[in-house]
């Protein structure tokens, strides 16, 4: 499985404070939707933290997301092994294609594809 990048989601009631606070370590808004706000490093565009107030299509914010290749390839090993699946696998209207399962260790991962 070839993965794209990883990124910590964090959830906060206030994007302004967030932005501020994470743009003093070099992050710069490349992302809002209202409910969530995506902050990339200008030097490393890979380097990415989230804020989000809440996920507006699925049950639970989900602790990290993890961009892959091929998400419905990782769907399917995920289902096979009996990983519990937290949100099915949908295409969203922003442009990609998603589902959360849940780590042995209770976090909700967010695995997803860019359309």
């Amino acid at each position: 499985m070839h993965v794209r990048r990883v990124v910590p989601n964090i959830q906060s009631q206030s994007f302004d404070k967030s932005a501020q606070f994470y743009g003093v370590l070099g992050f710069e808004e490349v992302m809002n939707h209202g409910w969530i706000m995506t902050l990339a490093s200008a030097e490393n565009p890979a380097v990415q933290v989230s804020v989000m107030t809440e996920d507006q299509t699925a049950p639970v914010i989900p602790d990290m997301s993890i961009e892959v290749e091929d998400v419905d390839a990782v769907y399917e090993a995920m289902r096979e092994r009996g990983a519990e699946i937290v949100h099915p696998l949908v295409d969203e209207e922003w442009g990609v294609r998603r589902f959360f399962v849940r780590d042995p260790d209770g976090r909700v991962v967010n695995v997803l594809s860019h359309s």
